[in-house]
């Protein structure tokens, strides 16, 4: 995890898959208890919200409102100044589509892909002793009722369940599962917040059906938990309250008697809050639930003007090491080793100090000659898979590394940005080479070899894991001659700089895009630049008939800034 601007909390976000979007905050550094166990919400977002809508900050005159009705962040940082017994980690979870019943109708196999997901994000915090606490707003209760749905029973590693105006999608053949997980265990709690939805009106009218909305469905809730708990009703002006088995079942059911929508007021006004605390010895302590907001003070006050961190997700504990990797893919075809390599860094399975970016300040001129301060971050060394410890740099087709890149929110560099790379090395190291023996180069016993070599050279250099490395290889790179009509399908390769500056390859498309050898590294750049203190993307610079100069040395913008991808 990564040091966030904010608050100095450790923060990583990554694709799970191409249509799941993770956040993963957790305490800073100096305020995680390794000796305490972790408690992970998977928070499951809002119909329509991003995740840093849902995190919120102080709203500014042309900020979009999203940002100011849920404030999750800022509520999380008010649960972790009492929390006294475990570790509380909030797991932002964003469907593609920005409806998780939306991504649930798409994907059939649902289940198969939250159970990998859960999995994955537990194995993460595999030595903290970690228990899951599952909550969402609106359409994020459509993840709690399938995460329901991919179990036979509701794990014993769930401890809360709680809506937030998001149990829509109940009906009484989720009973019986709830049922049963809140009696095998005096742990569990449930805990549902609801409004009078079904006469709430919009520009006049009602929006909600007499039976589709959360207030219908909780009252269906109530009813059948009657059946197996005795519930305590009780009713003010304000709201219907029922509570079991001191208080690890909660319901509370807005009324309204105006007809207004309280969607979100619930949330904003400290329901995140009472969402973990209700229950316990902590509720309704220093705030009330529908009260005034008491997490002010706790909201970040922007989103500030950075380079964001790669998507990578976390490493698996039990990843495979650099040498393990080699030696199970060296008698692969090329599409196997490949489907190998993507697989491996789709799952977090690189070495941990390729994640902590190097920034470059350099300054350019454009087309127009107007000189401009750009800032771009790049990964220290080339793609490689392992640990720290034991991992190996890895060559691979274009293809395959344009995918990765895409998936961490990353871009290959230009010719340009090589050149510039190499010039903000603080190791650099002579290239090694090997003579053509038939194709022994393009075999992974020769990927190792030189991988060896290189480390060395590195060690011999005194160098650390982290320094921003070069002369050790070829770079895949972007270019106009990617789409060389008279060269389809063909990698554009470019560097491997001498220690006199020299590059040794000249830029070419010699190569058909499935040759890969030894000398070929994928060297990835953040595909988000500041120009001038804004923040914009490479494809935008690249395709800019002016401002491409900027990055680019060649004599025209580029139309596609990446590699065909089927």
């Amino acid at each position: 995890l990564f040091e966030s601007p904010y608050f100095n909390e450790q923060t990583v976000t990554f694709h799970f898959d191409p249509e799941i979007r993770i956040q993963i905050n957790a305490p800073p550094a100096d305020e995680f208890n390794p000796e305490l166990p972790t408690g992970i919400v998977l928070y499951a977002l809002p119909n329509g919200n991003t995740i840093e809508q849902t995190i919120g900050k102080v709203l500014e005159p042309d900020d979009d409102w999203h940002f100011d009705i849920q404030h999750i962040g800022a509520q999380t940082r008010f649960l972790r100044e009492r929390i006294p017994n475990y570790n509380l980690v909030i797991v932002y979870l964003e469907a593609g589509q920005k409806s998780w019943p939306a991504w649930k109708s798409k994907h059939k196999n649902y289940k198969t892909i939250i159970r990998a997901m859960v999995g994955y994000i537990k194995s993460i915090f595999s030595g903290y002793d970690p228990f899951f606490i599952l909550s969402g707003h609106s359409g994020g209760g459509r993840f709690v009722f399938s995460f329901i749905d991919a179990y036979n029973g509701i794990p014993n590693s769930v401890k809360r369940i709680s809506f937030l105006d998001s149990n829509y999608g109940y009906d009484n053949e989720y009973g019986d599962k709830i049922v049963n997980w809140i009696k095998s265990s005096p742990d569990n709690f449930l805990n549902v917040f609801a409004y009078n939805d079904a006469v709430a009106l919009y520009n006049g009218k009602p929006f909600v059906s007499d039976t589709g909305g959360t207030f219908y469905r909780s009252k269906m809730m109530m009813n059948y938990f009657s059946n197996h708990f005795k519930l305590d009703e009780t009713e003010d002006t304000s709201f219907i309250k029922a509570v079991a088995l001191d208080n690890r079942i909660e319901f509370h059911l807005k009324k309204n008697p105006n007809r207004e929508i309280f969607h979100t007021v619930q949330v904003e006004r400290n329901g995140f809050i009472h969402s973990i605390l209700s229950g316990t010895e902590l509720s309704e302590t220093d705030y009330k639930y529908f009260g005034d907001r008491v997490y002010d003070s706790l909201i970040q006050k922007t989103l500030k003007n950075i380079i964001p961190f790669l998507n990578i997700p976390p490493r698996k504990a039990d990843g495979l090491s650099g040498s393990e990797f080699m030696k199970s893919v060296s008698e692969l075809s090329f599409e196997e080793r490949e489907a190998k390599i993507f697989e491996q860094i789709a799952e977090g399975n690189i070495p941990n100090f390729l994640r902590d970016q190097v920034a470059i300040q350099s300054s350019f001129e454009d087309a127009a000659g107007i000189k401009h301060q750009i800032k771009y971050c790049v990964m220290p060394d080339y793609l490689s898979i392992g640990s720290d410890e034991d991992f190996c740099r890895i060559p691979m087709g274009p293809i395959t590394a344009q995918k990765i890149a895409d998936l961490l929110g990353a871009s290959l560099p230009t010719r340009k940005l090589v050149d510039n790379i190499y010039k903000n090395c603080n190791v650099k190291l002579e290239p090694v080479t090997y003579w053509p023996v038939e194709n022994q180069n393009e075999l992974v016993l020769k990927f190792v070899e030189h991988n060896d070599a290189i480390n060395r050279q590195f060690d011999s250099a005194r160098g650390r894991l982290g320094d921003l490395v070069g002369g050790i290889k070829k770079d895949v790179v972007l270019s106009n001659k990617i789409y060389d009509l008279s060269r389809p399908n063909h990698l554009v390769i470019y560097g491997w700089h001498k220690l006199d500056g020299k590059p040794i390859q000249p830029l070419t498309n010699i190569h058909i895009d499935w040759y890969v050898d030894y000398s070929h590294g994928i060297r990835l750049i953040n595909k988000y630049i500041l120009l001038d203190d804004e923040l914009v993307t490479l494809d935008f610079l690249l395709t800019d008939p002016i401002l491409f100069k900027i990055i680019s040395d060649e004599e025209e913008p580029m139309e596609r800034c990446s590699y065909p991808i089927d």
